[in-house]
């Protein structure tokens, strides 16, 4: 405990308190109070965990560069909002207390809620890539895709995205796939470091990190919303049964495939600013492994 004390960051009790304080706010404040009380919470959220990586490793994404960490909540912006574009066509969420904002209100603060989704995911999954269950994964299936799996992997993106258009009430679920499909070789193409990377070399933790960090992630989305107004409901076809908060069951399976597009649009935007993307790995465990992966990435760029 003491160690805890001396050794966690300033930011991270900072996100201690913005959640102390705002989600018993969100859920017994006055009706309407998660239309601002929602960014703190999740910066809150961020902050903590990004304070937890810090006290496992001496080193977290916030501490390596603060302005590559306010990046991540840019981005996050625009990707949420694809999503949403794409939900009207899908139609399974839906806002309760939507008519409460006007079309600027909602707007603007939509996007600072939807700001927290990248930093939230990666910030998790880096906390799960420093756990030790996930080390069964670092020698497993050899998977090396070749030229002709790439070229196959990104039409096949775009297959699934117009299935998603066409017959949305069939395919919805490769909404949670296509971006990645389509995003990952292309990252391949321009020459920055991808999931395959690992991969190839049969170490399948940066997967288990993204699937292990976006299941707790998604499971603090919906129990946080659970209570709060205003809040997001669910109509999924054919799964819209045994819920936990408002999400059914199998629903959650979405989050895993999210997580990978996530990281690969984050990857994508990074590599286009000329920025370095390492240190945000899920896999790298402490500093002598980031100098490690380092390498192991320079290799794979040459």
């Amino acid at each position: 405990m003491n160690g805890f004390l001396k050794n966690f960051p300033p930011w991270g009790w900072t996100g201690i308190v913005l959640i102390l304080v705002f989600w018993p706010l969100n859920w017994l404040g006055p009706e309407g109070i998660t239309r601002w009380g929602f960014f703190p919470l999740w910066l809150g959220y961020c902050l903590t965990v990004d304070g937890l990586v810090y006290l496992r490793k001496g080193s977290s994404m916030a501490s390596r560069s603060w302005k590559k960490y306010t990046a991540l909540f840019v981005i996050s912006i625009p990707l949420w909002w694809l999503f949403e574009a794409l939900n009207l066509r899908l139609d399974n969420w839906h806002y309760l207390g939507r008519e409460t904002f006007s079309d600027l209100q909602y707007a603007l603060l939509a996007s600072l809620s939807f700001s927290t989704v990248v930093p939230a995911v990666l910030g998790s999954a880096e906390l799960a890539g420093s756990l030790d269950l996930l080390q069964p994964l670092r020698d497993w299936w050899v998977f090396r895709p070749g030229k002709r799996g790439e070229i196959f992997t990104f039409l096949l993106g775009w297959l699934s995205l117009g299935a998603v258009l066409l017959w949305p009430t069939y395919f919805f679920p490769l909404v949670w796939l296509a971006v990645y499909l389509i995003i990952e070789p292309v990252n391949r193409w321009l020459g920055f470091p991808t999931l395959v990377d690992w991969t190839k070399n049969g170490d399948w933790r940066p997967y288990g990190a993204l699937f292990l960090g976006v299941l707790v992630t998604g499971f603090f989305w919906e129990m946080w919303n659970y209570y709060a107004f205003p809040k997001w409901i669910y109509r999924v076809p054919f799964v819209d049964f045994w819920k936990i908060f408002e999400m059914p069951l199998l629903g959650y399976g979405g989050y895993l495939p999210f997580s990978l597009e996530i990281f690969a649009v984050t990857r994508l935007v990074f590599g286009m600013l000329g920025w370095d993307l390492i240190s945000y790995l899920p896999i790298v465990k402490d500093a002598s492994e980031l100098s490690s992966a380092s390498s192991r990435v320079s290799r794979s760029e040459a």
